[in-house]
């Protein structure tokens, strides 16, 4: 059993940065990827992004290439989305999910754990 609880949510600028943070507790979470997903009001639940537990590979959707970047620290058993060039579109709550598989990272039913979810609301 692995639970997730995250925090780093709030009120950013358009333009401004956010981080989240995804601490991670139960069974050790080594090998576990870690994934973040987002759902907007009236939206399915959209991929982020995602690491894995080996080699720390790392891919993200389209729209939030070269603006967030996820990462990991192993040894605290947290991970991160670091979410710079902020846009109102980014408004969502993020969840952040943990999972054992070598594929379909994108699919947010291939994950086994998941956070309560953080509001993240871009406005000026």
């Amino acid at each position: 059993q692995v639970h997730l609880v995250e925090s780093g949510g709030g009120l950013g600028q358009p333009g401004g940065s956010l981080r989240l943070s995804c601490q991670a507790s139960g069974t050790p979470y080594r090998n576990y990827a870690m994934g973040w997903f987002r759902q907007a009001p009236g939206k399915d639940r959209e991929f982020v992004a995602v690491i894995s537990g080996n080699y720390e590979v790392t891919y993200y959707s389209e729209s939030v290439k070269g603006r967030f970047t996820i990462s990991r620290d192993n040894a605290e058993n947290t991970a991160y989305l670091q979410m710079n060039s902020l846009k109102p579109e980014d408004t969502a709550v993020y969840y952040c999910a943990a999972g054992l598989f070598n594929r379909r990272f994108d699919d947010a039913t291939v994950y086994n754990y998941w956070g309560q979810g953080t509001q993240v609301t871009v406005s000026s």
